[in-house]
């Protein structure tokens, strides 16, 4: 059975590794240094100086600035070319979604002062310092000496400070489901102090998909795309899964079996986003999943409106962007990058960051980390009830957010979400955790390669007919270690071709 993350092009990665660590180098140059202070000392008109050492975050160089006569210090934030995809408009749509956070709830954003692009070192972000002790993701973590070894929740970890951690990040959980928008997109600053949904979703999916993979553009989201309906939404996730398969050239399918496993079950996955029955699934309208006629759910809370009314979610909203002051209070909530108006069926899932990793980067494998989380679980859902109980006035949804996470695990929603956003752990998700609650039991003992054998009924003649000619296609890429730059229209053409009606 799959389990875990599939093989992103490991020759487009090794490339993007070259001429990242290139960039990163000319970024640590002394001449860039300059022209960093020379732009804060522009934009505050007083004279700056550089804080060392720079520091290197996901995608962004860090600069801190000492301006004198002020204080807190700067922060000069400039993406990593090579790094960061569409650097010009994330910055754009993350600035308007800080500053909107920061004016309408309580949580603690970092100001930012200035955004834009400078002529000599390109797109930049000035926000405050904020003094920390760190984040909750280092407060949270086995102790180790090692400070690149990936983040895992402290299987010892005092239950009450536990607790006490997550009700204050569970506070900012609420704050931010009162928040509503009337489409999916990102936020943009269209006047002063004046914001609205007018940008494409920019997700860390698609970040991947063009760094990691060399998936066209032009398959991928236009520019200044918005949708109307969570159905929309869902059907542009399942058809970005269906270009991850058709243009990663390669490491995406390892044998003619895995090619139709991968096939199957993203066609299935689009078949539902297209029937408008994924925004459904796990509430109480669902009325179609072979789990809602088993009786194990009688009473489920109802499904969120699919029009209208979206809330904020963000890609990399996790314990690692937390920071936290000496008295483990939150100092400030960072990186707003890859967050959207998204379906509020995001919001009501329990946050996927609980045990720091991922499930499908999880070292014991994804069975472990469900069974983990669901330990972990019962005390999220105490803090988040604490966080609940002090709230003042009514709460953001017809039914407690505790409630509705709760329900989200036990239905397995949480699991459709992470299938949606993820094209990489899509496939250990679908077979694994929602295929047998979508369309009911498989055979007994039935081998990985034959996965899709048990789901070849579900699809309509036109998508059999196309399955043998698109995997002879993927096999043949197989044999060719290459990176292929497609052309727009070919791309748009050639993915046209496997997404039936």
């Amino acid at each position: 059975m799959y389990d875990g993350q599939e093989e992103l092009d490991n020759l487009v990665w090794d490339k993007n590794d070259e001429e990242s660590e290139k960039s990163q180098k000319e970024m640590q140059l002394k001449s860039r240094c300059r022209l960093v202070e020379r732009l804060a000392m522009e934009k505050f008109g007083r004279t700056a100086t550089l804080v060392p050492p720079l520091v290197m975050g996901g995608f962004h160089m860090l600069y801190r600035i000492r301006l004198e006569g002020v204080t807190p210090d700067i922060m000069v934030r400039l993406p990593c070319p090579d790094l960061v995809q569409y650097p010009d408009e994330k910055i754009t749509q993350e600035t308007a979604t800080a500053r909107y956070v920061a004016e309408n709830t309580d949580i603690p954003v970092p100001k930012h002062f200035f955004h834009g692009r400078d002529d000599s070192i390109g797109p930049f972000i000035i926000l405050q310092h904020v003094h920390n002790s760190g984040s909750l993701s280092a407060r949270l973590t086995t102790p180790n000496e090692d400070l690149n070894e990936q983040h895992v929740l402290n299987p010892v970890i005092d239950e009450a400070t536990l607790e006490d951690l997550w009700t204050k990040v569970a506070r900012c959980y609420l704050q931010l489901a009162k928040l509503t928008f009337p489409r999916i997109g990102s936020l943009v600053e269209v006047g002063d102090g004046s914001y609205e949904v007018a940008g494409r979703p920019i997700t860390h999916n698609m970040s991947d998909m063009l760094r990691l993979a060399n998936i066209p553009s032009a398959v991928l989201l236009p520019e200044g795309k918005t949708y109307e309906t969570a159905d929309e939404w869902y059907v542009a996730l399942a058809e970005m899964h269906v270009a991850q398969l058709v243009f990663q050239h390669n490491d995406a399918v390892t044998s003619e079996d895995d090619c139709r496993n991968k096939y199957v079950a993203r066609q299935l996955f689009r078949r539902l986003a297209k029937q408008g029955r994924l925004s459904t699934f796990g509430f109480a309208e669902d009325d179609w999943s072979a789990q809602s006629s088993s009786g194990e759910f009688p009473a489920l809370a109802p499904a969120p409106c699919g029009s209208g009314s979206f809330r904020l979610w963000g890609d990399d909203f996790r314990a690692g962007n937390i920071l936290l002051n000496d008295a483990d209070d939150i100092a400030a909530v960072i990186d707003w990058e890859f967050t959207y108006a998204a379906p509020t069926q995001f919001a009501l899932d329990p946050p996927w960051w609980l045990l720091l990793n991922t499930a499908e980067m999880w070292a014991s494998g994804m069975q472990d980390w469900r069974q983990t989380y669901d330990v972990r679980l019962k005390t999220w859902l105490c803090a988040v009830k604490r966080a609940e109980g002090s709230m003042e006035g009514p709460g953001p949804f017809p039914v407690a957010l505790s409630t509705y996470m709760r329900e989200s695990w036990d239905t397995g929603r949480f699991w459709l979400t992470y299938a949606a956003r993820k094209s990489w752990a899509f496939d250990a998700v679908y077979w694994r955790f929602l295929d047998e609650r979508f369309f009911g039991e498989r055979g007994s003992d039935v081998s990985q390669d034959r996965l899709w054998r048990e789901r070849m009924h579900l699809l309509t003649q036109d998508e059999r007919d196309g399955m043998e000619l698109f995997v002879e296609r993927k096999m043949r890429e197989a044999g060719e270690r290459i990176i292929v730059d497609w052309d727009a229209d070919e791309a748009r053409r050639r993915l046209s071709e496997v997404l039936y009606t």
